[in-house]
């Protein structure tokens, strides 16, 4: 990244030769984007983010269908929940199809949800808070036989599970560079060739009239190696490895925990707990004194202090989610880590638990 941070500073719409070596960087960097899920090099938009990217397949789609139904999951991220609630208050319709207590969407929720006034699906591929993987490829078969496109935020799958467009069925999905590794502030939007949306930004006609400005070369250079990187195997397993350890752990040595969402269906490096007598809040303060960084819910939205609407639509109740905790497995982690943070946790649930009001109810120590 660092040379087109300096000698390599040319814009890649430039003729002259400084610009063309960026727009050859920007090539490379965007053939290895589409690599990582299985698309062509034409069909992916560079974003600054996710974010961006959810908004634009919504808000694009939407413009070419005014008045029309949205259908969406009650456990997706708010870079999704909210443009459809802004479409709603502009007249749209949008049915928000529920989870049942494991995190995972039933398929046939989504064709009930179907009427004749539905263009456009929008449900994740993996949540972002207990990493549940929904049947997208089911998902998509309802979609095709319906005429509606399919929108996925795929920003939690991408470099952590296999991820193919063409396997999934998927007219559109959402990519974040900083979630894999990569730099922050640039992101992806695939849109399966044939697809229209209307741009949401205007001006110079970069990105093929999608999205005008100046493209970001060394962000997208950044987030072309990450996603080389990321195709690993290896570092798929060595995070399933150590999540898998540290639930066991905590598991075993905290008793009054559960873990939420599907064990099976879910991404790599996720784990997400709910310690019965302690707020999650409290914990995240003692876990930053262990040197441990955890969060209660989606790093984007945690500063609203909103209880977390995933939890809420997956049943549970206000004592089970004040006490939810999601910790995530990085690639550079280590197995001697995964007991030290285990140790980290049953020391200040403990210590907690122990000042705890509910003391008396659970009878803690």
């Amino acid at each position: 990244m660092l040379p087109y941070l300096g000698s390599h500073y040319g814009n890649p719409s430039s003729l002259h030769r400084y610009g063309r070596r960026s727009e050859r960087a920007l090539r490379q960097g965007r053939l290895q984007i589409a690599g990582i899920v299985n698309a062509s090099p034409a069909e992916i938009l560079i974003t600054s983010g996710a974010t961006e990217s959810n908004n634009t397949a919504i808000s694009g789609a939407a413009a070419l269908h005014p008045g029309g139904h949205i259908i969406t999951s009650a456990i997706e991220h708010d870079a999704v929940l909210e443009p459809c609630a802004r479409l709603e208050s502009a007249g749209f319709s949008v049915s928000y199809v529920p989870v049942g207590g494991d995190g995972i969407i039933d398929p046939d929720d989504v064709q009930r949800a179907v009427t004749d006034r539905t263009f456009l699906a929008s449900v994740m591929l993996a949540n972002n808070e207990v990493g549940t993987v929904q049947p997208i490829s089911e998902i998509s078969r309802i979609c095709r036989e319906h005429g509606i496109l399919l929108h996925t935020d795929a920003v939690q799958a991408v470099g952590k599970i296999s991820v193919d467009v063409n396997r999934l069925g998927v007219d559109m999905l959402s990519m974040s560079s900083h979630k894999i590794n990569g730099p922050k502030g640039v992101g992806a939007l695939y849109i399966r060739s044939g697809v229209r949306i209307m741009p949401m930004i205007l001006g110079g006609g970069q990105e093929g009239g999608m999205r005008s400005g100046t493209e970001n070369v060394a962000g997208v250079v950044g987030f072309g190696k990450a996603c080389q990187m990321a195709r690993d195997d290896a570092r798929r397993l060595h995070m399933m490895q150590l999540r898998d350890l540290l639930v066991e752990m905590v598991l075993k040595e905290i008793p009054y925990t559960t873990y939420n969402g599907n064990r099976n269906q879910r991404i790599p490096d996720n784990a997400h707990f709910t310690f019965l007598g302690v707020s999650g809040e409290d914990l995240i303060i003692k876990l930053d004194e262990e040197g441990i960084a955890a969060s209660t819910g989606s790093a984007c939205s945690i500063r609203t202090q909103k209880e977390s609407h995933v939890l809420r639509a997956m049943g549970l109740d206000h004592e089970h989610i004040t006490g939810s905790l999601r910790l995530t497995v990085g690639v550079h982690n280590t197995r001697q880590e995964m007991v030290q943070a285990a140790g980290a946790l049953k020391k200040v649930v403990a210590q907690l638990r122990a000042v705890s009001p509910f003391k008396e109810k659970y009878r803690f120590g």
